[in-house]
């Protein structure tokens, strides 16, 4: 449900209580009951996300995930999934992006049980009735976009209506085509209201469609203020976070929760909190693009290739993404203005770029830094670091918003 205000669209918070929404925007009430055949299809999409699971086990923070037959995730009811030949099993071809060689020793330590799900099943996160309706009510600008469309603030105009807002270092080529990018980044956990999200992200963009990678802090997708590991598809004009629809991520992982909550934090003045390697990376055979994470890079999963109109991507950017439904503006990052040093700034690191001809690229000198306000945020952009040589191509970003 959405509002249109004078200035921007209002994203309204939905509470469900019985088979009645009550939508809160300050002091703004409004009450929806549903009728019987209303509360029946939402019954039916429950069903149909919450797939039958082999067992029902939960993360070491006790969030519940039901192993779902690899075959039966959300992610096969896509019409284009009819003759596939997909299987738990897959792992991708190509030259590869890792530069460290570390053990795999899995992420079954994420887990109560100490191992996640049985082979040949993977962790599929439990929907409630109140979860699929606050997902449905995120509106468009709710939801997850890149940079380039984004009109740079003008104090002599009105305010963009949709209250995103980026600090981000963007390849500005564009003749050139990408098969991949990687970062690393390390954790914070920036300060946001109920609907309002504050991410730091790697983009890729295939023509109209996107896909990203990162963590953000969204009370609305997560019911916490914690960092948390997201992916997000936008593909023909359908978008998901996650596995939670049919356009998601498809998970060949047995052992690794989307969704998981990055622990420890960094702060802002002491040792930084690393989570090794965010990759989105094009398979050399196939195209289809996968999900790299950890520090060996292990492989999570991937969107089949036909999901997307275009094979490469044409842009990739790094940086911070925030969205305010209302005024003012959360924090990115440290919620700081830069001093332009990893002990006191947000930052991504060892970006690179995989080019059109699947050769890999670690200094990546073809990009640009943009930030649509800089009242609120700073974006310093660096492939030639003298400071933190064995950082690579770094990018600082962050602010406090307020705007």
């Amino acid at each position: 449900m959405e509002v249109r205000g004078p200035v921007i669209w209002m994203f309204l918070m939905c509470c469900i209580f019985g088979n009645i929404i009550v939508s809160h925007h300050n002091d703004f009430v409004e009450a929806k009951s549903f009728s019987k055949s209303e509360d029946l299809e939402i019954e039916k999409r429950l069903k149909t996300i919450n797939k039958p699971a082999v067992k029902i086990i939960k993360t070491i923070d006790g969030e519940r995930y039901g192993c779902v037959d690899f075959f039966k995730q959300p992610a096969f009811d896509h019409p284009s999934m009819k003759n596939h030949t997909y299987h738990y099993k897959m792992r991708p071809i190509w030259k590869g992006m890792r530069e460290r060689k570390t053990n795999n020793t899995g992420f079954g330590y994420l887990w109560e049980n100490g191992v996640g799900c049985p082979i040949g099943t993977v962790p599929i996160q439990r929907v409630t009735k109140d979860d699929l309706l606050r997902f449905d009510s995120f509106g468009d600008n709710h939801k997850p976009r890149g940079s380039w469309n984004t009109t740079t603030y003008d104090p002599n105009s009105p305010l963009h209506p949709d209250q995103h807002h980026y600090a981000v270092a963007r390849t500005f080529a564009p003749d050139k085509r990408f098969n991949g990018a990687t970062m690393e980044l390390c954790i914070t956990a920036p300060a946001v209201k109920p609907t309002q999200f504050s991410a730091s992200r790697l983009h890729i963009q295939l023509g109209s469609d996107f896909i990203q990678t990162g963590f953000t802090v969204n009370p609305e997708l997560y019911k916490d203020s914690q960092p948390r590991t997201y992916v997000y598809a936008n593909s023909g004009g359908k978008s998901c976070y996650n596995s939670n629809c049919d356009v998601g991520m498809i998970l060949v992982r047995q052992d690794f929760p989307l969704g998981l909550a990055l622990k420890p934090v960094s702060v802002r003045g002491a040792k930084k909190s690393e989570y090794g390697i965010f990759g989105l990376i094009k398979d050399e055979k196939n195209g289809n693009w996968w999900l790299q994470f950890g520090d060996a890079a292990e492989e999570i999963g991937f969107w089949p290739s036909s999901r997307f109109h275009q094979s490469s991507g044409n842009l990739v950017e790094w940086g911070g993404e925030v969205y305010s439904a209302s005024l003012p503006s959360p924090e990115m990052g440290y919620g700081y203005f830069l001093a332009h040093d990893m002990v006191y700034d947000a930052y991504i690191k060892r970006i690179s770029v995989l080019d059109g001809f699947n050769n890999i690229d670690r200094r990546v000198e073809y990009t640009e830094k943009y930030v649509d306000n800089t009242h609120g945020y700073q974006v310093m952009d660096d492939y030639k670091n003298s400071k933190y040589p064995k950082a690579g191509h770094i990018i600082f970003f962050g602010g406090p918003g307020n705007i």
